[in-house]
C-alpha cells in the first residue's frame, strides 16, 4: 500500500481543514497517510523568516484573511470550524502530546482529538486540558504523563522537524508522495492527482 506522508501543525487552521479529507483520501485511492505532528512555528523558525512574526509579509497572511479562507474551505468540505483561541502552552507541546500518545498507539486519535478540541469546540488549550487527554483517550495516564515530559520524546519532535526541513518542507500541512513534495490544504487536489496517476 502506498503511503503519504503528513507533515501537520495541530493548531493550524489549513492542517485541521486537510485531515478532514484524509479518510476519503485513503479510501479513495488506497494508501495510507502517516501523521507526523510538529510545531510549525519551531520549522518555519529552522528554515528562517517566519512569515507569522511581525506585521503580515503580504496579504495572505493577513489574520482576518486566513479566518475567512478558512471558513470558506471548511464550509467547502462541509466541515465545522471555530476561528481557535490564544493557547496557554507551548505550542511544541501539542506536538509532544501526540507523540506521547503514539507509545500507546493513539497518535492519530490524539492529533484528531486536539483538532476538534481547537477548531469545533473552542477549547482554550492549556496544560490542565493537555494532561486530561490521556482520559479522554483511554491511555495510561502515567505511562503518558511520562512520555510528555521525556527528554527522549523531545529528541524525537526534534528528529521530526530536521526531517521535514530536509526534505524541503517549509510549512504545514506539507504531504510528500515518495519524494514529491505537496504543500498547503489546497494542494490536495494535486496530490490525489498523483495518486490516482500512479494507481
Amino acid at each position: 500500500m502506498r503511503t503519504v506522508d503528513f507533515y501537520l501543525g495541530l493548531g493550524s487552521r489549513y492542517s485541521y481543514l486537510a485531515a478532514s479529507q484524509v479518510e476519503r483520501i485513503e479510501k479513495t485511492y488506497d494508501c495510507r497517510f502517516v501523521w507526523k505532528p510538529i510545531a510549525s512555528g519551531a520549522l518555519m523558525d529552522r528554515r528562517g523568516g517566519n512569515p507569522f512574526r511581525g506585521e503580515p509579509l503580504s496579504g495572505q497572511y493577513d489574520w482576518g484573511y486566513r479566518e475567512y479562507d478558512a471558513k470558506c474551505w471548511a464550509t467547502y468540505y462541509g466541515v465545522p470550524f471555530r476561528e481557535p483561541v490564544g493557547f496557554r502552552v507551548d505550542p511544541a507541546g501539542l506536538a509532544l502530546a501526540c507523540l506521547a500518545a503514539d507509545e500507546q498507539e493513539a497518535l492519530v486519535p490524539c492529533c484528531r482529538l486536539l483538532q476538534h478540541l481547537i477548531f469545533v469546540d473552542g477549547v482554550t488549550i492549556d496544560d490542565a486540558v493537555i494532561a486530561s487527554l490521556a482520559g479522554r483517550l483511554g491511555l495510561d495516564e502515567a505511562t503518558f504523563r511520562r512520555g510528555l515530559e521525556s527528554s527522549a520524546m523531545r529528541a524525537r519532535h526534534d528528529a521530526l522537524l530536521d526531517e521535514a526541513a530536509k526534505r524541503g518542507a517549509f510549512g504545514v500541512p506539507t504531504f510528500f508522495l515518495g519524494n514529491r513534495m505537496f504543500w498547503g490544504n489546497d494542494r490536495l487536489v494535486l496530490l490525489e492527482a498523483a495518486l490516482a496517476a500512479n494507481r
